[in-house]
């Protein structure tokens, strides 16, 4: 069975620092790309960053370039999203995602709150 857990999301005050994690299992991690999405209320899901399965290469958009990284522990089975300098716009449900040949899974969501 495949599940992708996230944590680590909460309230933080504007020019703070969150760390989440996905917990992945069920499936062959090393094969996947791994990515975090976020939709906020109102708007489409939106792709804030994403590491190749190997070679741990990544790419952001540039609304976060600079202030968020992803990276991966292939031996835990686990993704990390580092978020610092956050702003109120970065408010919504971060997810999980992991991918692979037009395969995909989704993880339930991680709310973060950016609000003083």
């Amino acid at each position: 069975q495949v599940q992708l857990v996230e944590s680590g999301g909460g309230l933080v005050q504007p020019g703070g620092s969150l760390r989440l994690s996905c917990a992945a299992s069920g499936f062959t991690f090393t094969t996947y790309s791994m990515s975090w999405y976020r939709q906020a209320p109102g708007k489409e899901r939106e792709l804030v960053a994403r590491i190749g399965p190997v070679s741990g290469s990544t790419n952001y958009p540039d609304s976060v370039k600079g202030r968020f990284t992803i990276s991966r522990d292939n031996a835990k089975k686990t993704v990390t999203l580092q978020m610092n300098s956050l702003k109120p716009e970065d408010t919504a449900v971060y997810y999980c995602k992991a991918a692979r040949l037009g395969n995909s899974y989704w993880g339930q969501g991680t709310q973060v709150t950016v609000s003083s």
